[in-house]
């Protein structure tokens, strides 16, 4: 994203390069938030999978949708076998627990453990602060403008991984 506000966009710019710049400004995102990734599993000794799985379990929680281990098999693209090792080991390292479900006791969802809350905010923490800082003088509008093309694009990246074929790697 520019420095630009919404007052100061230039209004001859083509759409197309602002989606294309938008496309862009994602992809270093995505890479830098990756490194992020990869230096707070090294230091917590997590394997790429698991801080892989503790996303996916963040994410669902965020989103209210709890994930199951059968879930987050389908969303990792790994066998039954794999994640329920993979469960195992971050449930005996502290980060996650399982969850009665409150409607059906028979289904049970994962999530994080007050030791793995700790840990995720003594790493990123700063990084929240900085984000923060970052946004403070974005008018609501830039931001609520932002929310609305992340929640769209989320949406299509979503729409476009449901379409590929099974054996893709998933």
């Amino acid at each position: 994203m520019g420095d630009q506000t919404t007052e100061d966009a230039d209004p001859a710019r083509d759409r197309s390069e602002l989606e294309t710049e938008i496309a862009r400004d994602l992809r270093a995102l995505t890479a830098i938030s990756e490194q992020i990734g990869h230096v707070f599993a090294r230091s917590n000794d997590l394997r790429p999978n698991d801080f892989r799985a503790l996303m996916h379990v963040a994410t669902a929680q965020a989103e209210g949708t709890p994930v199951t281990a059968g879930r987050l098999s389908t969303l990792m693209g790994i066998s039954a076998p794999a994640v329920t090792y993979l469960v195992e080991r971050m449930i005996e390292s502290g980060h996650l627990e399982r969850v009665p479900d409150a409607t059906d006791r028979r289904r049970v969802h994962l999530g994080y453990t007050d030791h793995g809350m700790s840990v995720a905010a003594g790493f990123f923490g700063p990084l929240s602060t900085r984000t923060r800082a970052a946004m403070a003088d974005l008018p609501a509008a830039d931001l609520e403008a932002a929310h609305r093309v992340f929640v769209a694009i989320t949406g299509a990246l979503r729409d476009f991984y449901s379409e590929l074929p099974a054996q893709m790697d998933r």
